[in-house]
Parts: structure tokens; sequence; C-alpha cells
């Protein structure tokens, strides 16, 4: 008897919650203009958000009409309080484990206010990449119609456990999971046929396009997304101001074009695109559709300062 089938089907709606499982951190962001100037001051308006590709995900899958998601991660117990708060205000309903030992991740995202609003960020990941096995039951998947996994997950050993048990749970359950890449310099380090290795058996992958173009080899956006989805049978290539990429099964099946925008800051937009895709496709929109709305929230993001949506009137 042939396997059936992976990947969503088309224009099914899916009730029950989305469960995300990745980072949750704080963003430092330096918004400034032109080169940092080595050895002395650059002057930058600095602020501190809350942050993290899942954490980001998940809020704007709220924000985006799902009606119920959660959110696992791990941070220290210097900022848990405060994470909670914010999750919880933005619809998300968290699940956050404290670190006995690791403080909450930080990272220094650095944004030129130039018209490309271009980032670089300095990372330390602190206690969100050292979520393990032990975090995870299976009675997390209770309610839940979609597993999220971010990326970053497949940076630090017990976090890749993680990622290990919770996809085998999600195929005993029969629960899509998709996941977001979440970073080209990381994945380099990882190795390309390792993380291909890693992420068997999902469902959506949602890369950005260097990073289809690394997972691949192939320097062409469109190509890199249609050589993907021979390994997940649906991949959609975020491009940033060229919209994204829809690929099934080895065919690259739809380009969704950008909406026209004036981005400030570039940091959390594939997050937001990824939260309001899930939301839509779980509403039972067809894959394009969702990366429509995606391409929507990605220009709200870049918009704001932060990763996050807006606070919920």
């Amino acid at each position: 008897m042939s396997e059936p089938e992976r990947g969503p089907a088309p224009a099914e709606r899916r009730d029950g919650a989305l469960l995300v499982v990745g980072d949750v951190v704080t963003d430092v962001i330096a918004r400034h203009r032109g080169p940092l100037a080595s050895g002395t001051d650059t002057a930058a308006a600095v602020r501190t958000v809350p942050g993290g590709a899942g954490a980001n995900a998940a809020c704007w899958a709220a924000y985006w009409g799902a009606e119920e998601v959660r959110l696992l991660g791990r941070v220290g117990a210097d900022a848990v309080e405060w994470h909670e708060r914010a999750l919880t205000a933005s619809g998300v309903r968290p699940c956050l484990v404290v670190d006995p030992q690791a403080p909450t991740g930080t990272v220094i995202c650095l944004v030129d206010t130039g018209a490309a609003a271009e980032r670089t960020f300095l990372t330390d990941s602190g206690a969100s990449l050292r979520l393990d096995p032990g975090d995870w039951s299976d009675a997390l998947l209770d309610g839940v119609a979609w597993l999220h996994l971010s990326g970053y997950l497949l940076f630090s050993e017990p976090s890749r456990a993680l990622v290990a048990a919770a996809l085998a749970s999600a195929r005993t359950r029969g629960v899509p999971v998709s996941m977001d890449p979440a970073s080209a310099g990381f994945l380099v380090e990882l190795g390309v046929d390792r993380f291909l290795a890693l992420v068997e058996g999902l469902d959506v992958l949602l890369p950005s396009r260097d990073e289809a173009c690394l997972l691949t080899g192939l320097p062409d956006a469109v190509d890199a997304a249609a050589k993907l989805s021979r390994h997940v049978p649906l991949v959609v290539a975020k491009q940033g101001a060229d919209g994204a990429m829809v690929a099934r099964s080895g065919t690259a099946s739809a380009h969704v074009p950008a909406m026209p925008t004036a981005p400030r800051d570039t940091t959390g937009a594939g997050d937001a695109f990824t939260g309001a895709f899930l939301a839509t496709l779980l509403a039972g929109a067809r894959p394009e559709e969702a990366a429509r709305e995606g391409c929507r929230a990605g220009a709200l993001a870049v918009e704001r300062v932060g990763g996050r949506p807006p606070a919920p009137e």
C-alpha cells in the first residue's frame, strides 16, 4: 500500500489550535543611518522589545485571525513575566519553560535607516535553544490542528532532539507540520544535507530566498523553491520586495507579488509572513491565497519597528 500524499489539502479548514514551538528572545533594536563608525560613536535610536522568530510568528498568526495560538518556548527567570504579558496581550497562550541556568536570549538588531532598512543581527540565544525533549509532551498536541517549528531549534543538540520528538508525535496524530529555516548563516554551520535529513516528514517549508538558494545550491529562487518541493511537499519561498513563490512536488506553481510599502525596519518581516500564511491556511484558504496574506503582513511589518504586530485594539 502506498503512503498517503503529504502536505495540506487545498482549501481545507482546520479546526483547532496552532501550536508554535520556537524561540522567545529580547530584541534590542538600534536604528542608525549609514555605515557604523568603527572606534567611536554612531548615533542611533535604540528600543528594547519582545522578539524571537517563533514568538513573532505566533503573534502575527493571532493578529491575522487564527482562533487559538499557543507557544512553547524557553526563557530565563530574568524576563519570563515580561514575555508572558507581551504574548498574552497579543492573543497568544504562552507555555514558557523557565531555564534554571541560562538567561533569556538576546538579539541586537542593527538596522540601517536607509531606503532598504536592512538589518544585521548579533545573537545570544541564551535559554531559547535549550528546549529539550523533556520540555515536550504528546499532550501539547491536544486540540492542535497545526504544528509550526522555528528553524532556530535545529541549531543546538537539545532542541534538535525536541524537534525529532515533536515531529514523531505530530506524525502519529496526523497533525501537519511547517518550519521556517530561520537563518542562512546558521544553516551554513549546520550543513545542507543535515538540515534536509532533520526535516524529513515536514509538510510545509517557508524559507527566505537566501535560505532556499543555500539549501539547493541554485542561484535562482524559483528553481530553488521547485527543487526544495521535491523534499517537502509544499514550499513557499519568501522573496522580500519580490513577493513569494509557491512550489509543489517539484514544480513552481505560482508567484505572489509583494505589497507596496515604505520600509522602516525589516526585522520580523518573514515571521509576519509566516504567521499570516498559517492563519489563512488554517482558515481554509489555498496556499496561494495564504501567501498573498503573508505578503500583506510582511508589508505591514516592515513599516513598524520591531518584529511584532500592532497592539490589539
